[in-house]
């Protein structure tokens, strides 16, 4: 049997962009991606603590120390500038890897989106 588990977690980072009008995903300074073993083009869902949202798009690679965290394209309108959004990415392994399976989990600081 197969389940999905979470395999990473970037815990409340800052909304410092969003853009309409890029063709989608969400833009993640490649440092927290680095620390929260997150990769380029790997499906997130971002949940929104200030509205409630919750969505799946995928990720680009944004600039290292930047501590951007941009949602483009129609993601943009489920957020706003200086919401707090949870970024978690999930895997499927068997059942029994999973028992032994450890998460990334990171908590940056939300005012610079840097690693504490």
């Amino acid at each position: 049997m197969y389940i999905e588990v979470v395999k990473s977690k970037i815990h409340k980072v800052r909304v410092t962009e969003a853009n309409l009008q890029y063709v989608g995903s969400i833009t993640i300074d490649e440092d927290l991606m680095v620390a929260s073993n997150i990769i380029e083009h790997e499906k997130v869902q971002v949940v929104n603590i200030n509205n409630g949202e919750r969505f799946e798009t995928y990720v680009i690679k944004g600039a290292s120390g930047s501590g951007v965290i941009c949602l483009n394209g129609p993601a943009a309108r489920k957020v706003a500038v200086d919401d707090i959004v949870i970024i978690i990415s999930y895997a499927t392994m068997d059942f029994e890897e999973a028992k032994h399976f450890k998460p990334s989990f990171i908590f940056p600081d939300t005012k610079t989106n840097s690693i504490v």
